[in-house]
């Protein structure tokens, strides 16, 4: 999925001009669990996603940066912050897809379709219920996960999946309670 960031800490832009270096250019992602998002000492969950950068744009006082998901990873030792965070990590598997999930794929896409119509009916959503998705199976999985409106700590929990079917089932199953949610406001 595409993630757009600002970067203006003077540690994310030193990280920034370091990443712009290789090829591809990407970084690892990962949410704060708790403290500030800006200024450092916050304490973070130990799984991620690398961002490879696909955009970039000077803006007034930062950069703007548009990356793309890919591998998962998990933390084993967080390094010194110095001068950004940095950390020692094993990549997760990659889920294999099995056409025996077809129908489990169409049900988790109708579910997520429309739970977002609904959604944007209360407040305004960052994708809609017809965003156009990919044809690759598998990819399509993640993209629905990533586009479900569903809290930052579902969406992680996702990220933990083990196998496609787990991802679908639990894409479903969070996006229903989503939904249950704004039934209820």
């Amino acid at each position: 999925m595409p993630l757009p960031l600002r970067i203006f800490e003077d540690r994310y832009l030193i990280m920034l001009s370091r990443v712009l270096q290789q090829e591809p250019s990407q970084f690892g992602q990962v949410l704060i669990e708790r403290g500030q998002e800006s200024g450092g000492g916050e304490a973070r969950f130990e799984i991620g996603t690398v961002a490879r950068i696909t955009s970039l744009q000077a803006e007034e006082g930062a950069i703007g940066l548009v990356s793309r998901g890919a591998e998962r990873f998990e933390v084993v030792r967080w390094l010194d912050d110095n001068p950004y965070p940095r950390a020692i990590v094993r990549f997760l598997d990659e889920l294999h897809w099995d056409d025996d999930l077809v129908p489990l794929l169409d049900r988790a896409e109708s579910t997520v379709r429309q739970v977002l119509a609904t959604a944007s009916e209360y407040s305004d959503i960052t994708w809609p219920s017809d965003v156009e998705l990919s044809d690759d199976p598998l990819e399509l999985a993640w993209q629905l996960a990533g586009i479900s409106p569903l809290l930052e700590l579902d969406h992680l929990q996702l990220l933990r999946a083990t196998s496609a079917r787990e991802l679908l089932e639990q894409t479903i199953e969070y996006t229903l309670a989503a939904e249950l949610m704004l039934g209820s406001q």
